[in-house]
């Protein structure tokens, strides 16, 4: 089933038999792109016949733009009509709440600098998509390992890197940028 998934472009971590919490990331991925009840739950039979009989990723049914599901906590990159990447994201903690929204991207920062809101909390490759709420981007972090399996960052949307860069570099200004879902 890792393995699998893997091919497909679902983020799994160690392909090692281990239904570990990524795995369930990109369990909850393939169900909501297979158009199953999505859930951070463990692997089902309905799972294994879906995976395991699929050919191919299932192509986007929403527009081009980037999507972060707050219960899987990954994002999906979509341009045209493919889903380009599927990767892990930790969204706001308790008490700094990512906001289900839909913006666009209004502002790109390349590399690296300080968040403006706290000390020492360094951004890569921001992409700020909420105008009224300036502060919140999808960025990458000092190192991958603030990517939770949790909410865990301060609203804005934590992505691994190196996949930061290039969502960052194939997203212009403009693209919409949606947060859904509950953890």
């Amino acid at each position: 089933m890792e393995a699998k998934l893997d091919a497909l472009g679902y983020p799994v971590g160690d392909v090692d038999g281990d239904i570990t919490k990524r795995a369930k990331q990109a369990l909850c991925a393939w169900r909501e792109t297979n158009g199953m009840p999505v859930s951070r739950g463990g692997l089902t039979g309905a799972d294994v016949r879906s995976v395991l009989t699929a050919t191919k990723r299932p192509a986007a049914t929403k527009e081009p733009g980037i999507y972060v599901n707050k219960t899987c906590l990954v994002l999906y990159q979509i341009v045209g009509k493919e889903i380009r990447r599927i990767v892990w994201v930790s969204t706001g903690g308790p008490g700094y709440e990512t906001p289900n929204r839909t913006g666009k991207v209004w502002r790109k920062w390349a590399g690296a600098h300080e968040s403006s809101l706290y000390d020492d909390a360094f951004m890569y490759d921001s992409l700020y998509f909420l105008k009224d709420r300036p502060g919140i981007a999808l960025h990458g972090s000092r190192v991958n390992s603030l990517i939770k399996t949790y909410p865990a960052s301060h609203r804005c949307v934590r992505v691994m890197r190196p996949q930061i860069h290039h969502i960052f570099e194939e997203t212009p200004i403009g693209t919409k940028v949606q947060v859904y879902g509950e953890y």
